[in-house]
């Protein structure tokens, strides 16, 4: 979902602080919030999956970002791998609505 992505700090590269980062991040993640909740609050076989995505995905986050910040990735690094999967989440559930 483009139009309501925040991407735009990607641009300008070095110059945004990694406040601005998590900031983006938390935006985006709202975003998706309110998709999910939709799609949650339908009720039936697409919510129940999407319940067991979110926990799953959750789980997931847990021992990748462990294992990434052991091996040496920055927090930025992991933010930002965060807002990948996000901004694909995002498109997803743009596409089923």
């Amino acid at each position: 979902m483009q139009s309501h992505s925040f991407r735009f700090a990607e641009r300008g590269g070095a110059i945004f602080s990694p406040w601005s980062t998590v900031l983006l991040l938390a935006l985006e993640s709202s975003e998706v919030i309110g998709l999910r909740v939709a799609k949650l609050v339908g009720g039936g076989v697409d919510a129940q999956h999407e319940a067991h995505l979110i926990v799953s995905e959750k789980v997931d986050a847990v021992f990748e970002v462990s294992a990434r910040l052991m091996s040496g990735a920055t927090v930025i690094n992991v933010i930002n791998q965060f807002r990948e999967q996000v901004a694909a989440n995002a498109r997803r559930l743009s596409a089923e609505n």
